[in-house]
């Protein structure tokens, strides 16, 4: 009797959790519950998040509008999983993510196991699409999956086993399964899955012991995790209902007949009907599905990748995904006699770890009021050309989807192979360009520069970040500026494009001197900018070092070097970003809230900001460990 209340107070942890009170409100303000129906059953209550382009009755719409990208999660995972992705991403295109039944807000409902198969949740999937995607428009589909969820949106876009496949563009596998497990394995799984739901929840409690720093937790998101990863998964295999667990997870197990895998985990003959661009995604620390999972894929897709030895992991199959509740490829032995149960004190300390999306990002550039750019229109086929391509995160998990370290690296390649492979329409800053049509100076840009800080507090005590000055401006002119700064800046970088609205002389006059580093505005500065950029600056610090004595500056002073484009915040930020890191030792996300706080609200374009971790990450020019690979 005390281990069945011990069971019950367990599940009823599990079960109460409520995500209407944690997820982020680029979740809460873009989602509905709605019913949906298949040709075998009715889910009465999915959570559907569902977010159009903010501008996409502004960009071209002829042969079709942009792709819609669909974002399907894995075995006991949610929609909230993939928030640090939508929120980078919803800028790119339209995006549509859905809670499948029973997970995250949706209701477990239907009950029957089978509306759980692989094949079922497909149907709801392409049911779903279906709703969402603009039919008479043509618009096209691309998916974005995780774990299992990659191996329903294989089943989406193969013309095989789904009906939305003619239209589906591309796929993106993150942390793809390559297969199902083998008969001998199957058996055994399904003994387990038979388990009743009070005992399973039992073992669950027994492998979450030491909560943040449980195995449960290590599992995912790796031993040497951050606290706020650990936390996240945490709360992530709380919100992992068992008797949803069960069903999905006896869904994705295929039946043998005479040797051969019925249904279930897609495996190549799935996979190899395939003739779609495809980006394989792996951690080189994914204990789950490890690295050499995304080779196998790339070999029933007939493309030849290798993945360097020591990014793969010795190979053990667990229930075949993500959110197992307990490792099932040890032996666990019995479960502890005591529960250490989860508190709603825990459960509140971790309600604002997912930050929402900021506003600040919308495609109404804050950067500049012209640099109108004469764009062309990228093409946008229906059937882009297949190619494979793979790459590895060294330092990722199974988790990489959402933890701070591997998150902004997998926004910016991902953004970057939609562009590159299925249209340049998908580029944010073609988009941008593109959406550019204001004049130098209207009466809307002025205001909008008008109500701009002019000069940031120090930075690092290295620089002061700017925005442009205007010659005929009574509060920030070049007269006005060294009147107010001159004392403290002693270098100005002006790295807009265009010739200044205001006369350098001015500043020079007065002992500031002025140097011109254009760069293209809407797109992050390239890597040669970068080290021009640094090398630029490590020169003029020197040469004030040399100037402070001759011209007897102040000793007590600051003397910084001001950086502007127009508003200060995109490209400047960037710039300085990268020097505070090269230069001043800082870590990515320490120099990003660096020149937050010097300039409030900071580098205010997502694009920009996973770039920069792209730039200093594992997958930087400087220790790349890619494995690529095209077929045509």
């Amino acid at each position: 009797m005390a281990g069945a209340a011990q069971a019950q107070n367990l599940n009823a942890t599990f079960d109460n959790y409520d995500p209407k009170t944690t997820d982020p409100d680029l979740l809460r303000n873009n989602s509905e519950i709605k019913s949906f129906t298949t040709s075998r059953f009715t889910y009465p209550a999915v959570r559907i998040f569902y977010k159009p382009h903010p501008r996409l009755d502004e960009l071209p719409n002829d042969p079709a509008p942009l792709p819609l990208l669909v974002f399907v999660h894995g075995l006991g995972g949610s929609v909230v999983q993939f928030q640090p992705l939508l929120s980078s991403l919803t800028h790119n295109s339209s995006c549509l993510a859905i809670d499948l039944p029973g997970c995250g807000l949706s209701e477990l409902s239907p009950t029957a196991w089978d509306a759980y198969t692989n094949e079922a949740l497909t149907e709801l999937l392409d049911v779903v699409i279906a709703t969402y995607r603009n039919k008479q428009a043509g618009q096209g589909v691309v998916l974005i999956g995780h774990s299992m969820g990659c191996s329903l949106s294989a089943r989406l876009a193969s013309p095989d086993a789904s009906k939305i496949a003619d239209h589906v563009m591309a796929l993106i596998a993150i942390c793809p399964p390559a297969g199902p497990p083998t008969a001998e394995q199957v058996n055994t799984f399904r003994k387990l899955l038979w388990i009743p739901t009070p005992v399973f929840d039992l073992w669950r409690s027994w492998d979450a012991r030491g909560g943040v720093d449980s195995a449960s937790i290590k599992r995912f998101v790796g031993a040497d995790a951050d606290l706020e990863s650990r936390r996240l998964q945490k709360r992530f295999n709380r919100q992992s209902r068992t008797p949803t667990w069960r069903r999905m997870a006896w869904g994705s197990l295929p039946t043998y007949e005479d040797g051969v895998a019925k249904g279930g985990i897609a495996g190549q003959d799935i996979w190899a009907t395939l003739d779609i661009p495809v980006f394989l995604i792996s951690g080189g620390k994914d204990h789950i599905t490890p690295a050499k999972e995304i080779e196998r894929i790339a070999a029933f897709l007939k493309a030849d990748v290798s993945i360097p030895q020591e990014l793969t992991l010795g190979y053990h199959q667990p229930i075949v995904d993500v959110a197992a509740p307990i490792d099932t490829s040890v032996n666990m032995g019995k479960p502890a006699g005591s529960i250490t149960e989860i508190t709603e004190q825990d459960f509140q300390r971790e309600k604002n770890q997912l930050a929402d999306s900021s506003e600040d990002d919308a495609l109404e550039d804050p950067t500049t009021p012209h640099e109108v750019s004469a764009v062309g229109v990228p093409p946008q086929p229906q059937r882009p050309a297949k190619v494979v391509k793979t790459i590895v995160i060294p330092h990722g998990t199974h988790a990489l989807i959402y933890t701070q370290d591997c998150s902004h690296v997998l926004a910016s390649i991902i953004a970057d192979f939609l562009s590159q492979h299925i249209t340049g329409r998908l580029s944010r800053s073609w988009q941008l360009q593109y959406l550019n049509k204001e004049g130098k100076w209207e009466l809307k840009n002025l205001t909008k520069w008008q109500g701009v800080v002019p000069v940031s507090k120090s930075v690092a005590g290295v620089f002061r970040a700017m925005k442009t000055m205007r010659e005929v401006d009574e509060e920030h002119s070049p007269v006005r500026f060294v009147e107010k700064w001159g004392n403290i800046v002693k270098d100005v970088v002006d790295i807009s494009k265009d010739i200044p609205i205001y006369d350098p002389a001015g500043l020079q006059r007065a002992g500031v001197r002025y140097h011109k580093f254009p760069t293209v505005s809407k797109i992050p500065p390239t890597d040669a900018e970068v080290d021009k950029f640094i090398a630029l600056v490590d020169r003029l610090r020197k040469e004030q070092a040399t100037r402070a004595e001759q011209e007897h500056w102040d000793p007590d002073s600051e003397h910084a070097v001001g950086v502007h484009c127009h508003y200060g915040y995109n490209r400047t930020g960037y710039f300085i970003v990268c020097y505070l890191i090269e230069r001043c030792g800082h870590g990515v996300q320490q120099a990003i809230d660096a020149f937050a706080s010097a300039r409030p609200k900071g580098i205010r374009h997502s694009h920009f900001k996973d770039q920069l971790f792209v730039r200093y990450s594992g997958l930087g020019r400087r220790t790349a460990a890619v494995s690529s690979s095209s077929a045509s």
